[in-house]
């Protein structure tokens, strides 16, 4: 029996032997001093060493780098105390030393055993060289991957921005055709329209010089031919009609400059205090020489009579209204004017018996060069209304027509002061 014990102890014995030096990681075996008491030969070559006496009986921290020395003893030392199976260093980086003092990265397991009362630590110990390598490849990966996600992040947004700012300068652009195709349809607009008023001005000055100009030379040649004293009435007849075609003429001009004046802003006004009833009279008597044949001019006038108003285009605009009512008026027609000031407000009102007008031709009354339908053979240039108009805005007046065909026309004016 206790030969075969030995020879049992002595399998075992080489059975061990052979699982401790041929296993694929470094086994160390320390003393509770912490010298090293055994150490196979995967442990050896991992360390550098060619025999075990290089190390053996020395201290573990042979094995490692010496700015860990200290902080190892202490653990070390604790771990004697109160040994236990774990991982070594959780959390952190292990290294080695080799006997040529190159580092290592190490992985470490730590256990212990009892051998009569001694004990003892064992370090079950890896490199991980290749695994570190490794570990780094994939996070340099990481990190450069990181540094693309932000880089094409950044991308990303100039992108955005950029599409974002073309977006704005594409609408803007658009905008801008937009508007010029706006202002380029205005200005064919005005362009046609100005097209119509030369048009019209040409049709319209052809017919009001030519008649004039063809009266006055007529006349002209006429009082050639009564050079008697006897037919001074004959000639002063003549010369009264050379007169009263130039004066035409005259207010002719005078409305076309007048539409030069306004249209450039030239012409503002400027209020003055003034008697409203004492102007009005005086303009009567001034256009009692352009009445028709028992035609008459009846004014009257309610309220106070100063007002504050610009005395030189009201009067424009009077003119223009009565000569309108005496020109489409019939003889011994009555032309009625009347004025009244009351609740700070100024109405002056010319109402005539002539021939009135459509509805049609209110709508369009204040044109230029317009003509009512049925005024096209009465001397007129179509620009006083328009010129009344103006001046009336000019003084922030308004306008009010009221007339029916063949029932004459009734235009009041109003100002609020």
């Amino acid at each position: 029996m206790p030969t075969t014990l030995t020879n049992q102890t002595e399998n075992e014995g080489q059975l061990f032997e052979a699982l401790f030096q041929n296993a694929s990681l470094g086994i160390l075996v320390i003393n509770k001093e912490g010298k090293i008491k055994l150490a196979n030969n995967f442990l050896l070559s991992l360390f550098g060493y060619s025999h075990i006496e290089e190390i053996l009986g020395q201290k573990v921290e042979v094995l490692i780098p010496d700015r860990f020395h200290k902080h190892h003893t202490n653990d070390r030392e604790k771990y004697v105390k109160k040994p236990e199976r774990r991982p070594m260093g959780l959390g952190m980086d292990l290294f080695g030393r080799k006997k040529n003092g190159e580092e290592f990265p190490v992985e470490i397991s730590l256990s212990s055993f009892k051998k009569e009362e001694e004990v003892f630590g064992i370090a079950f110990i890896s490199d991980i060289t290749r695994r570190k390598e490794i570990e780094e490849s994939v996070f340099r990966q990481q990190r450069e991957l990181a540094e693309i996600n932000v880089t094409i992040e950044r991308l990303n947004q100039e992108l955005e921005s950029k599409v974002t700012s073309r977006t704005e300068q594409l609408q803007a652009t658009l905008e801008e055709l937009e508007n010029s195709k706006e202002e380029l349809t205005k200005a064919l607009s005005k362009e046609k329209e100005l097209g119509d008023l030369k048009g019209r001005f040409v049709s319209m000055a052809s017919h009001e010089f030519r008649t004039p100009l063809s009266t006055i030379l007529s006349s002209a040649s006429l009082l050639s031919k009564y050079s008697l004293t006897e037919e001074q009435d004959k000639r002063d007849k003549h010369i009264q009609r050379i007169k009263s075609t130039v004066t035409n003429l005259t207010n002719i001009l005078n409305e076309f400059l007048s539409i030069g004046k306004i249209e450039d802003g030239k012409i503002i006004a400027n209020n003055v205090l003034f008697n409203l009833k004492e102007l009005i009279y005086g303009l009567c008597n001034e256009m009692n020489g352009i009445l028709k044949p028992k035609q008459k001019l009846l004014y009257t006038h309610k309220g106070d009579a100063n007002v504050f108003l610009d005395p030189s285009l009201l009067k424009n605009v009077l003119i223009n209204l009565l000569s309108n009512a005496i020109k489409f008026s019939a003889e011994k027609a009555n032309i009625r004017i009347t004025s009244e000031l009351k609740n700070n407000k100024i109405k002056i009102c010319v109402k005539d018996e002539g021939i009135g007008m459509s509805g049609d031709d209110k709508k369009h009354l204040f044109e230029r060069f317009y003509r009512g339908t049925n005024a096209t053979n009465i001397q007129g240039t179509g620009l006083g209304l328009h010129i009344v108009g103006k001046y009336i805005e000019l003084m922030d007046g308004s306008i009010t027509i009221k007339s029916k065909l063949e029932e004459g026309t009734e235009i009041i004016v109003t100002f609020h002061v």
